[in-house]
């Protein structure tokens, strides 16, 4: 399997958009000052990010946080009837997938 990159995650959003879900396993919190793990972590509907100023960071996707500059930990991941990708960085680590009667019904 060839290497996941920035590009790989931004053509996979453009590819299913409206039919994207994600799964936040850990937000940063500044109370502690580090990334601390999320009480609700199942797969839910992406919704469209209010965050106009930010594309480059959010993808327009609410809850998905890319730092960039190569600080962003990619891998593909494939559980639980979905398929997609997981990114860790230093704001969080979320899952972006689709699942996967989606991909048997293109």
């Amino acid at each position: 399997m060839s290497k996941v990159t920035m590009a790989t995650i931004k053509s996979f959003v453009r590819k299913n958009q409206g039919k994207l879900y994600i799964r936040t396993k850990t937000s940063f919190d500044g109370m502690t000052d580090g990334c601390e793990p999320c009480a609700d972590r199942s797969f839910t509907p992406a919704q469209q990010s209010d965050l106009s100023n930010a594309p480059t960071h959010t993808l327009g996707i609410m809850g998905a946080w890319f730092v960039g500059q190569s600080r962003d930990y990619l891998t593909p991941i494939n559980e639980g009837g979905y398929i997609g990708y997981h990114v860790y960085n230093c704001c969080g680590s979320f899952d972006l997938a689709v699942g996967m009667e989606i991909l048997t019904n293109d």
